[in-house]
């Protein structure tokens, strides 16, 4: 999935992500509007992990959300 796929179908995918990373606040969600930069920003701040540890868990759910 790409970046612009996410900015497109974010208000579909928005509650999914909400399910994978419950940390993030519904605010914070709304700032991201699908942009994969912010989404990585936000899972590193609110789960104190590296970017490589945040790439690979959104590339899991980019993966798991094509699938569905």
């Amino acid at each position: 999935m790409n970046k612009d796929i996410i900015q497109g179908d974010w208000k579909k995918l928005k509650g999914s992500a909400q399910k994978t990373w419950g940390k993030i606040t519904n605010d914070d969600f709304d700032q991201i509007e699908g942009n994969r930069e912010k989404l990585l920003g936000s899972i590193q701040k609110s789960y104190g992990i590296a970017r490589d540890e945040a790439e690979k868990q959104v590339k899991k759910w980019e993966d798991d959300s094509k699938a569905a």
